[in-house]
């Protein structure tokens, strides 16, 4: 019953014809006679509550002047496609893994939250790929690079002040 029900209701919808609007960008997904969009149109009836905003935006800093704060001020700082706790993709999950295994304070930025926070990272560091990992201020690369150092022991010489400080201040 429950599949058929699923089936009629579908049927229902896919005989709604979707409206092109210029409003929905080229980022869509077609799929039967569904259209699926991956932006948020700009529609002035929206209420502003609704509309998406940039939280690093609204901190007065431009994305390039917050990059450089972050790395400034975080020992370790790494801009990855999700958070430490739940990564997006395995090199960022690799990446984070390593730099757990020496118990360092992590500082972290989601960049799929904001593309221009993505282009500002590149921009800074000259690298096109994440995730980017920081430390002491000094880019130190991206997953690969950071299990190599942890395979030959530099990633925990790199690391000792930082843990040793951390250990300090509990």
């Amino acid at each position: 019953m429950a599949r058929s029900l699923s089936q009629m209701m579908l049927k229902r919808f896919a005989a709604y014809p979707l409206a092109l609007s210029s409003a929905i960008t080229s980022r869509s997904i077609h799929l039967g006679e569904v259209r699926y969009s991956t932006s948020v149109p700009s529609d002035p009836d929206t209420h502003e509550d609704f509309r998406p905003t940039s939280k690093l935006e609204s901190s007065g800093l431009s994305l390039e002047n917050i990059v450089e704060q972050d790395v400034k001020e975080n020992p370790v700082m790494i801009y990855m496609k999700g958070v430490p706790d739940l990564p997006r993709c395995g090199f960022s999950s690799l990446a984070v893994r390593v730099l757990k295994e020496y118990n360092a304070p992590i500082s972290a930025r989601n960049i799929l939250e904001d593309p221009e926070l993505k282009n500002a990272v590149k921009s800074f560091s000259h690298w096109p790929t994440f995730p980017q990992i920081f430390i002491n201020g000094e880019f130190i690369g991206g997953s690969d690079i950071i299990l190599n150092m942890h395979q030959s022991g530099e990633l925990k010489e790199k690391l000792k002040t930082i843990v040793n400080n951390q250990g300090k201040e509990e």
